[in-house]
């Protein structure tokens, strides 16, 4: 199993080795010593976490933060801002820039680690929710207003091309105006899904919305692109671990 990678941003060597050597054991570490080559390293790595110092030369911890949280391809990355200011003026800014966790120094190594831990399992959680639950709504997985407007767009879009057979990933990056790489790294990265998964559980929970609506599995499959009731039936299954007709009977028993 590969460990989740963990970018650490800090102008202090000692301090960042620290850091390093703290977490080194459970995650893979990349490590820069300011804002402006941090953001270089998430153009083109795969990061899961961001711990960021706030006072460093080119980019504070606090502008960057801001870049990240408002930038639609980084802005579902969970981000630990570190710093001496321990006043609430600091922390509030922290926060209002969208910061999941705000840590003043000096800190336990063991506190880091735990907010980490914390923060990747609710991501996990909430992603494993999300493909698990027939009714759970795409933007459930969203970590940001700009993640929220995303999600509802290419949600409403998969909807709208729900019969086209060949809608896949380079079609549905067309429709978004995104670039294919960058289209599939923001889908991958925040719902533990491909894009042609993500098209494929968006068809399933159509699907469970209209039976839901009182369509029988016919018409439910064949309104969300399926050709063959028996494979939409297996589909359904082997994502939400219920035949649609249990899906059905469990619904109808819940409206009672």
């Amino acid at each position: 199993m590969m460990k989740p990678v963990i970018l650490l941003v800090e102008d202090n060597k000692e301090i960042l080795e620290f850091i390093e050597a703290n977490l080194i054991d459970q995650y893979e570490i990349k490590k820069t010593t300011n804002g402006k080559e941090a953001l270089d390293i998430l153009r083109t790595e795969l990061i899961d976490l961001i711990v960021s110092d706030v006072m460093m030369p080119v980019m504070d911890g606090f502008e960057f933060c801001r870049i990240i949280k408002s930038d639609l391809e980084l802005s579902h990355l969970p981000c630990i801002l570190l710093t001496a200011k321990n006043t609430l003026q600091a922390r509030l800014q922290g926060l209002e820039l969208g910061a999941d966790v705000y840590i003043e120094k000096p800190f336990s190594p063991k506190h880091l680690k735990m907010q980490i831990a914390s923060l990747l399992a609710n991501r996990n959680k909430i992603k494993n929710y999300f493909a698990n639950s027939p009714a759970a709504h795409l933007k459930t997985i969203a970590y940001t207003k700009a993640d929220e407007r995303f999600l509802e767009t290419v949600n409403q879009i998969i909807e709208e091309h729900l019969q086209e057979q060949e809608l896949d990933v380079d079609r549905l990056a067309r429709y978004m105006n995104m670039s294919r790489t960058t289209f599939y790294r923001k889908i991958n990265a925040i719902s533990n899904l491909t894009p042609n998964d993500l098209i494929n559980v968006t068809r399933l929970k159509k699907a469970a919305a209209l039976m839901g609506e009182g369509f029988n599995i016919n018409e439910a499959s064949d309104l969300v692109g399926y050709n063959s009731p028996k494979i939409f039936s297996k589909n359904f299954e082997k994502q939400f671990g219920m035949i649609p007709s249990e899906y059905i009977h469990e619904h109808l028993k819940g409206k009672r």
